[in-house]
């Protein structure tokens, strides 16, 4: 008979063996995906002769080790990264140069103006412009821009036929934005050059609006089809259910409020209306829990994965197979596969295997935010959800003990993609976590009910739209919840924005995952202490906000108008001189009072866009104001005849400017380096925009209007030609920020200071990631508007210095 001492004792827990994440996969992949993003935009040959060195390079460390010994030693992970890295550049090289291929790359250096037919590759995206009310009144209103992208099929230039597959953007108007997903179209355009490592080759404006002349294939007409039924279907729901539920269940965005998008953009919800892991997790779950049913439900479980597939590939093709569908599609399996309790191991190996086939597959996603907020998602639920989780869980009350993965998943999610949103707004969302844990219980039986509808409109529409009435009452709960967060103060912390922004934060979430635990502990045992340095830190850290605005000594203010210019310079005794006056008068006047401007020496109108011009009104609203300056070229002409309108209400003169004026103001003086004449390429008033050169002070500012690249070129030969202008101190740069710079140019300054006035989640894109690396190769300091406020400049020439608002 066994002794009572043979037994082990109750109270003993088994041992558990640690749970190792398997690593080996996952460093060449993320070195791999580093590497492609670097050399995108490198010719096809420079790329394959980089592929080979990697190639040879990973060779020699695994021919140096026996076979069974790889896996243990680090030459197995050198060579396996640099092989993995060779492939993927070796991918990339062939898509350069598959894409390269005929001649549309020439015809967009030459801009040509061509006859081609093509694919449209994805749906229409209309671009509406920010949500400053235009002057109307004025005349001013822009249509919306509609951006498409085609692949090309066939292309006539100068004579001659060739038929490449060429992928193209197209800037069209709204003639453009009923074409549909597959249909083939034929257009006339101007081809103009792309940026560099973009995703398209060229970009099109064309003339005219497309013609059809042939339709999508039946899958994707069928596609089509649920498509429009959703949004018929929920056509008669509220303003908030009706925009956001399409985005929910196939990413169609184009009906959602645009201040909603800015409360889900602020609370880190956006991801929701995008399609994503999340919503591919949501919709497999469902298709697997219904396999579970009873009678005709019930599905052996063998054959669940394929039911599981099925309805992954129909969702696919519902949202558009497209790269970032495809995409969103992998991480999703994969953040099944990772918490799954039988396959938990395999999720990191599975993720690094996805990123390789991914990059290889199309190397552009190596630079698309997207894909790298997906890819670090998922990485972060697979690392840390189910620890995070369980630990979680031991805290809560045992009756809500469960919650604890469904309260990680978020958390870990915000972590891990905390980095890249700082790229994106330049801000830390502190209000994130919660908008999302208080949002994830509604997004599945949304997303659900969503589909439903969709499915049931194509057979009874009647009963969809009531089925939509009822998917509205969790979508209207996310609205809610993210309108809601948003407008809780200090939801969104200012931080470093760019790459230095990212790598801090990036640096400040490591150093918290891994002492926190150690933090907690510190808690428990000394309290006090603990509280104690937090509130140093936090005191220590805490934006401190200006006492006294304006900084005194200011020389030159970038009023924060949002998309705008509204620009202040300093002459003695309360009087300043204005060049643009943003959209809204009242808040061009109200910059003005923060000044302490009575009296208006002059204003100059750089050019007649309603973002320049629309706000002179509130200049003139009570100020004495001597003359307005305004561009020889008056294009817009309703918004030209607005401003002598107002002009002459007011009793103030309006005179043109042209190249080699010279103006002064007291200690300001002012040259005129442009326009000389009209140019007809691009945006003709943009072009016409006045160039002024200013020395304030001793500090030497070129303030440039929109002009793009065709009236940079003839401002920086006017500069190259007089050394006396050359050596600024501080780059007003061009339309906001846009793409459209001349990089020589800006070179060309040689200043310390780069200040970009742009209104903040601006449709434009404003400021572009190209412009923002060129400033800063160029040396420059950046500061916008949209992050900062209200940017005063002080200091001489060779010494400047800075102070914002916020």
């Amino acid at each position: 008979m066994t002794g009572q001492d043979d037994l082990p004792p109750d109270d003993d827990p088994p041992v558990k063996e640690p749970r190792r994440v398997d690593v080996r996969l996952l460093v060449p992949a993320l070195t791999a995906w580093c590497v492609v993003a670097a050399v995108l935009g490198w010719s096809a040959g420079r790329l394959l002769l980089l592929a080979a060195v990697c190639g040879a390079g990973g060779a020699v460390p695994l021919a140096l080790r026996r076979l069974r010994e790889l896996d243990r030693t680090w030459p197995a992970l050198t060579g396996l990264t640099l092989l993995v890295t060779s492939l993927a550049i070796l991918a990339a090289s062939a898509h350069t140069a598959t894409r390269t291929a005929g001649p549309i790359p020439q015809l967009a250096r030459e801009r040509a103006v061509v006859r081609l037919e093509g694919t449209v590759a994805t749906d229409p995206k209309v671009v509406r412009h920010p949500q400053q009310q235009f002057v109307e009144e004025a005349g001013s209103r822009r249509a919306p821009l509609v951006l498409v992208r085609l692949r090309v099929d066939t292309v006539v230039a100068r004579g001659e036929r060739s038929g490449p597959r060429t992928p193209v953007l197209v800037f069209a108007d709204e003639s453009w934005a009923d074409l549909s997903w597959h249909q083939h179209v034929r257009a006339v355009g101007r081809l103009d050059v792309a940026e560099p490592g973009d995703d398209v080759v060229a970009v099109l404006n064309p003339r005219g609006p497309p013609v059809v002349v042939g339709d999508a294939g039946p899958a994707e007409r069928a596609a089509e089809h649920v498509r429009a039924g959703l949004r018929d279907a929920v056509s008669g729901l509220p303003a908030d259910a009706r925009g956001l539920l399409p985005g929910l269940v196939i990413g169609d965005t184009s009906w959602t409020p645009p201040d909603l998008t800015d409360a889900m953009l602020a609370t880190g919800l956006s991801h929701l209306v995008a399609v994503s892991g999340s919503n591919v997790a949501v919709i497999v779950t469902a298709a697997m829990l219904l396999c579970r049913g009873v009678g005709p439900f019930y599905v052996p479980r063998r054959w669940r994965p394929v039911v599981a597939g099925l309805a992954l590939a129909g969702f696919i093709v519902l949202a558009r197979p497209e790269p970032s569908v495809l995409r969103a599609g992998v991480m999703g399996a994969i953040g099944l596969l990772g918490l799954s309790a039988s396959r938990r191991r395999a999720g990191v190996p599975a993720l690094a295997g996805a990123v390789i086939v991914l990059l290889c597959v199309d190397p552009w996603l190596a630079r698309s935010y997207g894909f790298a907020l997906s890819t670090l998602a998922t990485l972060g639920l697979l690392l840390f959800a189910r620890s995070w989780g369980d630990a979680i869980g031991r805290r809560l009350p045992k009756r809500i003990s469960s919650w604890g993965d469904a309260l990680a998943i978020p958390i870990a999610a915000q972590v891990m993609c905390g980095p890249v949103v700082v790229l994106l707004q330049g801000s830390v969302t502190v209000i994130g976590i919660v908008a999302n844990l208080a949002a994830a219980p509604l997004v599945a039986p949304a997303t659900v009910l969503g589909v439903t509808v969709a499915l049931v409109a194509l057979v009874a529409q009647p009963v969809a739209m009531v089925l939509g009435w009822v998917a509205a009452v969790p979508t209207l709960g996310i609205a809610w919840v993210g309108r809601t967060c948003a407008a809780v103060p200090w939801g969104q912390l200012p931080w470093p924005d760019g790459g230095a922004g990212a790598l801090l934060l990036a640096a400040v979430s490591l150093a918290v995952v891994l002492t926190g635990r150690w933090w907690v502990v510190q808690l428990h045992r000394r309290p006090l202490a603990v509280g104690c340095a937090a509130v140093l830190l936090v005191a220590l850290l805490w934006p401190t906000p200006r006492l006294a605005w304006p900084p005194p000594g200011w020389r030159f203010v970038a009023c924060d108008v949002g998309q705008g210019d509204g620009l202040v310079l300093a002459t003695p005794h309360g009087h300043a001189v204005v060049v643009d006056a943003g959209t809204e008068p009242a808040v061009m006047d109200a910059c003005l009072d923060r000044l302490h401007v009575g009296v208006v020496d002059a204003v100059v109108l750089t050019h007649f866009h309603a973002d320049h011009a629309g706000g002179l009104p509130g200049v003139l609203d009570g100020r004495e104001v001597g003359v307005v300056y305004v561009s020889p070229v008056a294009d817009p002409p309703q918004m030209a005849e607005a401003v002598h309108t107002w002009a002459a209400a007011a009793h103030v003169p309006v005179r043109p400017l042209r190249t080699g004026a010279t103006l002064a103001w007291g200690p300001v003086r002012a040259r005129v380096l442009w326009p000389t004449r009209r140019i007809d390429e691009g945006s003709v008033p943009n072009n016409a925009s006045v160039v002024l050169a200013v020395d304030t002070h001793g500090l030497r500012l070129l303030l440039t209007g929109d002009i793009e690249r065709e009236a940079a070129g003839q401002v920086r030969q006017e500069l190259a030609g007089d050394p006396a202008y050359r050596q600024f101190d501080v780059l007003k740069v061009a339309h906001h920020g846009s793409s459209n710079q001349d990089s020589a140019l800006v070179a060309l300054t040689g200043a310390d200071l780069a200040v970009i006035s742009v209104g903040e989640d601006n449709d434009y894109g404003h400021p572009a990631p190209a412009t923002l690396r060129m400033l800063r190769h160029d040396g420059m300091r950046v500061v916008r508007t949209d992050q900062s406020g209200d940017v005063a400049v002080l200091g001489r020439h060779g010494d400047v210095e800075v102070a914002t608002a916020r």
